[in-house]
């Protein structure tokens, strides 16, 4: 949850976008889906956010920008999403992959120019992928030989959002020509610094969802790149990005779970309305069921990404584990609920107009929250060489996690990017808090008792697993039993971070998040996850979530964890 100031520039950017249902706001549903019908991207959208200056959002307070925590960010993004995702990964996402790259190197020029840029209301592409190597950034085969204080590019970069359209590249290339860790650099390059003759770009790619999005490519012959451009030191431009992407593989996905808040906030309108056999829609068994599930999804994508995003300020050497298990844990529910929510719309959700018309672009908008910038599958070839230090460091050490984990309004010291890790090393205060406090649990809630120990036994079964694992059983080439066992710590995870969230919560008796009912439903839908069990709610539990729910839908309040004002 942002801090003071993070909630009044959320506040500021919802009056600004206004009401997304008004067909009088030229900033609306109706404006957003025309230019979708054009596969552009919103250009009153993006005029928009110059005006507000999003990209100072991505820009450390100590270069100028407006970026001192994590949460801040998320949320402020939150409100772009929930319009248009296009608006959010075309303007704002990509920049902001950009600009975290220059952040976790050192200082120097090449970072001042980023900044420079951003805070200019311009673009900054982040060209990291080849098609022939998809996630292999090891492979990566774009040359930058050095040419004197320069570098000269052959290659090319493919699918890259924002490449035509911005005016530099933080790019990844090969500076070394053996097989080591340092073969690789990462370069700032100024179009306007290149010859026109030596680069051209490669046609749109086509896609599905976010047709808005402007994915292109680039090719490079003999081309000379100015002295200077180097961003961080020759040869660790692949450890600059393992700690970038820290920040982008938590922050990504948790912009993205607004687009399940505007799902569900369309799918409400729908049923509520809408009557059938003598009642509304939304009085059917099924639906009711699909509709708290989808909320409890939300709440617990949210809690889990909240709590992973403090972790970057209070536990950085920790986040190169949480980080790709957010990416991995929570793109798949959030998709999986707006299927769900497609099946109560029915027909009207495939109409590309009308009141309903946003519903089916989000739903193409979201497939990407599971592979775009890294996929579901490399997340977990990440987590999975991690676990065998974790278990016999941490896990059965009974080492709670700071309190301020689980505070979500709670104070955040600016983000320390040097202190970000390439590997935890063992270390798993989320997980660990699990077990450490069922200690305390003798006042709670016989559900959440029994639910907690069940996860706090996954744990300690896990311990014992991944303890054994030999280290030919941690490559790329594991077998699919091993790799299942990253689903289970995901599960662990997530229901540590909604665990410690709700227990916070009910300390200092603040609002829904104190109440039991939510903890219930997302460690039933978690703890039936594991086990492959339908997503039912425990008796009772469905009819508090959808209270909330529809209180919350009625006053113009958002469905996430802060429960915040939204523009109706």
């Amino acid at each position: 949850m942002p801090g003071e100031q993070g909630r009044a520039r959320v506040a500021e950017l919802e009056a600004r976008l206004g009401a997304p249902w008004e067909p009088a706001n030229p900033l609306g549903f109706d404006a957003v889906l025309a230019a979708d019908e054009r596969e552009e991207m919103f250009a009153d959208g993006e005029r928009a956010l110059d005006d507000f200056g999003l990209n100072a959002e991505f820009v450390p307070v100590a270069d100028g920008g407006r970026f001192h925590r994590l949460d801040d960010l998320i949320e402020v993004m939150r409100t772009v999403y929930r319009r248009d995702p296009c608006l959010g990964l075309g303007y704002g996402a990509s920049s902001f992959i950009a600009g975290v790259n220059a952040w976790a190197g050192p200082d120097g020029e090449p970072r001042a120019r980023v900044a420079e840029l951003l805070l200019a209301n311009r673009k900054v592409a982040c060209a990291y992928h080849e098609l022939a190597h998809g996630n292999d950034m090891a492979g990566t085969e774009l040359a930058a030989s050095a040419d004197g204080d320069g570098f000269r590019l052959d290659g090319r970069k493919e699918v890259v959002t924002n490449i035509e359209r911005s005016d530099a590249l933080v790019l990844f290339a090969r500076t070394g020509s053996g097989s080591g860790p340092r073969q690789h650099s990462q370069l700032l390059v100024e179009k306007s610094a290149l010859p026109g003759d030596r680069y051209g770009y490669l046609p749109r790619f086509a896609s599905t969802g976010m047709r808005g999005v402007q994915l292109g490519g680039m090719r490079f012959d003999d081309c000379p790149v100015p002295a200077g451009a180097l961003l961080g030191e020759r040869g660790h431009g692949l450890e600059t990005a393992i700690r970038a992407f820290q920040l982008t593989r938590t922050a990504l996905p948790a912009m993205a779970t607004s687009i399940l808040d505007t799902g569900l906030r369309t799918t409400l309108r729908h049923v509520r309305q809408r009557t059938l056999y003598g009642g509304t829609v939304a009085g059917i068994p099924h639906v009711r069921a699909v509709l708290a599930g989808a909320f409890a999804d939300l709440l617990m994508c949210e809690v889990f990404t909240g709590v992973a995003a403090r972790a970057l300020h209070l536990l950085p050497g920790e986040a190169s584990v949480y980080a790709p298990a957010v990416k991995y844990g929570v793109s798949r529910p959030l998709i999986a609920a707006m299927s769900r929510l497609g099946t109560v719309l029915g027909a009207q959700s495939y109409l590309r107009t009308g009141e309903y018309g946003i519903f089916q672009k989000l739903l193409r908008d979201i497939k990407p929250v599971a592979f775009a910038h890294v996929a579901r599958a490399t997340c977990q070839t990440t987590v999975l060489p991690q676990l065998p230090a974790a278990a016999r460091r941490s896990w059965s050490s009974g080492e709670a996690a700071p309190e301020g984990l689980f505070d979500l309004d709670g104070h955040l010291a600016p983000l320390r990017f040097d202190l970000l890790t390439v590997s935890a090393g063992g270390r798993d205060h989320l997980a660990s808090s699990l077990p450490a406090a069922l200690d305390s649990t003798a006042d709670d809630p016989p559900q959440v008792r029994e639910l907690a120990a069940r996860f706090a036994g996954e744990l300690r079964d896990l311990t014992q697993v991944c303890a054994s694992l030999r280290p030919r059983e941690l490559t790329i080439t594991a077998a699919p039993s091993v790799y299942a066992l990253t689903d289970r710590y995901v599960a662990v995870l997530a229901a540590a971070a909604c665990f410690g969230v709700w227990r916070h919560r009910r300390a200092h008796g603040e609002g829904f998040l104190a109440d039991p009912a939510w903890l219930v439903a997302v460690l039933s839908r978690l703890s039936a996850r594991t086990v492959r069990d339908p997503l039912l709610l425990p008796p009772g539990i469905e009819d508090t979530l959808l209270t909330e729910l529809f209180h919350r839908h009625d006053r113009n309040l958002g469905f996430g964890v802060t429960g915040a004002p939204v523009a109706g």
